[in-house]
């Protein structure tokens, strides 16, 4: 199965990869090199013509971090993004950027426990 992309998003994910969030590399050194149960996750991955923080392509699984500028209208966006990764197939795991800073453990139990109940 391919993962089409708008290939004008390219340089832009390389973009945010180098200016990554706190987060987003804190969560990054638990997901790279297959830490987590064995599964490679992508960082910045361009899926259509959305960017999605982290993506596991044997999960089918997007995960997200959502920060302070997650206003009303922000969440709208969020959200109609969320509905066409779901329409492709693929869960959406959203985590709040301070959930992730204070208590990563959780986030990654979370994260494990998804995976143990959907692992195909």
């Amino acid at each position: 199965m391919r993962i089409y992309y708008n290939p004008k998003l390219k340089e832009r994910a390389r973009e945010l990869r180098n200016n990554s969030t706190l987060s987003e590399i804190l969560l990054w050194n638990e997901l790279k090199q297959r830490k987590l149960q064995g599964y490679q996750f992508y960082r910045q991955r361009p899926i259509g013509n959305y960017i999605v923080d982290f993506f596991c392509f044997r999960l089918s699984l997007v995960i997200e971090i959502d920060g302070a500028s997650h206003d009303e209208e922000r969440f709208e966006y969020d959200m109609k993004r969320q509905k066409y990764l779901e329409s492709l197939g693929y869960t959406v795991l959203r985590f709040d950027d301070l959930e992730v800073k204070k208590d990563i453990d959780h986030v990654l139990r979370a994260i494990e426990a998804w995976i143990c109940e959907n692992d195909k």
